[in-house]
Formats: structure tokens, C-alpha cells, sequence
């Protein structure tokens, strides 16, 4: 897109609206996402050059509803088919409010494309690019480069999710709060691969990591008395605080304990201490808000050597008995190491060899407890093992550097 970015902005903030406006009009999800991306795209072509128009909502919808419309008199030559595109246009949805009102959004759409996007019979990879593409607003190109594939590969995928739930209808699915795990998890992938991208020269993709903020804070707004909702988007913003901090001048890996806390965001500490303390006080926790308390004593602590140690091991204590994955017992071992010493953790590590042994964290966290438990020729090797593992080259930078400090 050619537009700024306070224009890009409002364009994913309208997509969903517009999208939901077309398929419950319309059906034909698929052939109503197209149209929707090319009135975005056509959008950031002219509001530029023209100005943004009183009912952005209203343009976005004639624009999508017209390329709808030729698309499927263009499939169907038939006079009958015409006759029931034409029965099926839109009236009143259609028609622009006047200079300075906008008409009110369906509240529920950007949560029904959600649950839409999240169908069960679509693959994780599917329910990231389409919820990117139908709900998020960003174009196949943009998510393919943000995951690092070929376009075409990310078309093909974008596509293939859409034939699959061809046909579903449009609404809120029954007993929609058992899809909403799916949702939730899906925004959180998506938040994890800004964050830390699994592969490639730069340790972060800023715009997947704000796009993931972005949709949970519009979930929130639709949900906002539910305690996990509040507890990813706080999870979110209090890792996210820390963005600026985690790499150097030249884009190096800077670890948490010696990060400059100066240049953590405090606005979004604050909130997400806010949230996190406030869905923490409505109930029983849930795993996302006891990961956001987690984050919360890292972000509130001063300095590293002040950090609550004690109070994140209990924590993860708490959450292991809701979520027993090894991801979080890797987590929970650091813990452990810094509260009761590094050869606790180390025997808390080979209990996940088995489940981990092939990626590259274990190794990474197994050379760093091996380094404070003296045993420089081990954590060496246990670093650079971690460092063959990985994708990511500033990942690999780091490993080789911590490596490189403990040789003779």
C-alpha cells in the first residue's frame, strides 16, 4: 500500500466491518474477500491524493459491493444468475450517512470473521494467513513477506483456507466460547512471530507483532469483561514494552537481564499491569493471565537483580497445572535455576530432552546454566549446538558470541 500510515490504520480498522457487510449481503466469503482487498487497495491509492472521504465505512462498502457484483455477474452469464445478484444487492447498507456521521459498525463482525478465520478444519499456518488477510486487512504480499515464503505460496494457502469454509455461515458459531481458545491462540502465534521471528536477518517483525496488538485490543473492546482476553492483550503490551531494548545499534540480540530498562515503554507497562491486575481480581486465572503476571514482575522489577525470582517461579508453578507443555516447564526451569541454583535447573532441563531436544532452546538455556555453574567447556558446546539449530541469524549471532567469550 502507498498510503500513510495513519491511513493503512484506518483501513484494517474498517476491513472487518466491510468484509461482514458483504458476506451477510452476499455470501460468497471468498469472492466477497477479494473485493473487499481491492477497495482497500484502491483506497490507499486515491485518499492520499484526494482526502480521506466523511464515511471512509460507506466508500469501502460501495467500492467492495460494486467488484463484488461484477465478479459474480462475471461468473454466471445466465439471466437468472444476474437476477439474483441483482435481488441480493444491498439497499440501505450501501447508501453514505451524511458528512460527519457513520453508520454503526455491526459490533460482532470483526469476532465472527475471527471465528471464521479459526474455523477447526483449517490448519494453524491457514488460520494465522487468513485471520491476516479477511480480518487484519493486509494484503497477500504483505503476509507472505512478513513470514518469509514466496507470494504464490501464500496465495495458494490463503486460498485453500478459503475454499474450506466456503459455505459456512456467516454468524456467530454456537457455543462460539469453545472456538475462542482457537481465536486467542491464533493472535498469540501470530504476536509470537513479530516478536520473535523464527527465521531470517532480523530478530523482530514490528508490523505482525502491532497487527497481533491491534486485533486483540478490538476483541477486548468486544469482550471486555473476559479475563483472558484482557490477560493475552496485557501479555502482549507488557513483552511488547520491552521491543526497543532487545536488540542493539546493528540490530544484535541484547538478553533480558541486560537490557537498558530506559528504553522500555512504560505507557504500555502501565496498561498491561492495569488489565492483567484488574481480570487477575474478577476470578480464577487463566493461562494467559498468569503469562501476563509473569511478565508484569519482570517489568516492574528495576533492575534484573531485583527481579522477584520467588514470585515467578510460584507463578509458573500455578500455570504448569493448566498448561503441562514442555515450553513452559522450560520457562519454569530458568525459574528454578535462578531461586534454588543453576544445577536445580540443569536437572529440571533433562527431564525435556525428549520433547525439545530438537530445537535450539534447550541447548540456548542449557549453555546459560551451564556458563553460571562453572562449566565453561560444556556451555560452550551447548551453545553452539543451539546456534546449529536455529533459523534466526541474529539467534545465531548471539549463540556464537556466547560461545566465542568461553574459549580458552
Amino acid at each position: 500500500m502507498s498510503a500513510t500510515p495513519e491511513t493503512e490504520d484506518l483501513l484494517r480498522r474498517h476491513a472487518p466491518q466491510v468484509l461482514g457487510a458483504l458476506v451477510r449481503r452476499y455470501g460468497h466469503f471468498d469472492s466477497a474477500e477479494d473485493a473487499v482487498q481491492e477497495a482497500l487497495l484502491a483506497a490507499a491509492e486515491q485518499w492520499p491524493r484526494t482526502g480521506v472521504p466523511d464515511n471512509p465505512r460507506g466508500w469501502l462498502i460501495r467500492v467492495g459491493a460494486r467488484r463484488l457484483t461484477d465478479t459474480l455477474r462475471a461468473e454466471e452469464a445466465r439471466r437468472a444468475r444476474e437476477e439474483k445478484v441483482a435481488a441480493l444487492s444491498p439497499r440501505d447498507a450501501f447508501t453514505a450517512p451524511p458528512p460527519g456521521a457513520d453508520r454503526a459498525p455491526r459490533e460482532d463482525d470483526t469476532l465472527t470473521l475471527l471465528f471464521l478465520s479459526c474455523h477447526p478444519n483449517l490448519t494453524p499456518p491457514a488460520q494465522i494467513a487468513l485471520t491476516l488477510r479477511a480480518v487484519g486487512g493486509l494484503t497477500t504480499a504483505e503476509i507472505a513477506r512478513a513470514y518469509l515464503v514466496p507470494e504464490a505460496t501464500m496465495a495458494q494457502r490463503i486460498s485453500r483456507a478459503k475454499q474450506k469454509v466456503r459455505g459456512v455461515r456467516f454468524g456467530r458459531p454456537d457455543h462460539w466460547d469453545e472456538r475462542l481458545p482457537a481465536v486467542l491462540q491464533t493472535l498469540y502465534l501470530i504476536f509470537n512471530e513479530g516478536y520473535t521471528a523464527t527465521s531470517g536477518t532480523n530478530l523482530q517483525r514490528r508490523e505482525l507483532a502491532g497487527e497481533a496488538i491491534r486485533l486483540t485490543r478490538e476483541v477486548h473492546r468486544l469482550l471486555p469483561d473476559h479475563g483472558e482476553v484482557a490477560g493475552l492483550l496485557a501479555l502482549m503490551l507488557l513483552t511488547d514494552a520491552r521491543r526497543d531494548a532487545r536488540t542493539g545499534p546493528h540490530g544484535e540480540l541484547v538478553p533480558l537481564d541486560e537490557q537498558d530498562r530506559d528504553r522500555w515503554d512504560k505507557a504500555a507497562i502501565d496498561e498491561g499491569v492495569a488489565l492483567v491486575t484488574r481480570a487477575l481480581s474478577r476470578g480464577p486465572a487463566g493461562p494467559y493471565q498468569l503469562r501476563a503476571a509473569i511478565a508484569a514482575v519482570h517489568d516492574e522489577a528495576p533492575c534484573a537483580a531485583r527481579t522477584d525470582w520467588r514470585e515467578i517461579l510460584g507463578l509458573y508453578d500455578v500455570l504448569l497445572r493448566l498448561v503441562p507443555g514442555p515450553v513452559e516447564r522450560l520457562n519454569r526451569a530458568v525459574a528454578v535455576a535462578m531461586v534454588q541454583g543453576p544445577r536445580a535447573g540443569l536437572a529440571e532441563l533433562a527431564q525435556l530432552e525428549d520433547e525439545l531436544g530438537a530445537g535450539h532452546r534447550l541447548d540456548a538455556v542449557r549453555g546459560h546454566l551451564l556458563e553460571r555453574a562453572g562449566a565453561p567447556d560444556e556451555a560452550r558446546a551447548a551453545y553452539e549446538a543451539a546456534a546449529a539449530k536455529t533459523l534466526s541469524l541474529p539467534e545465531q549471532r548471539y549463540l556464537h558470541a556466547r560461545a566465542a567469550r568461553l574459549r580458552p
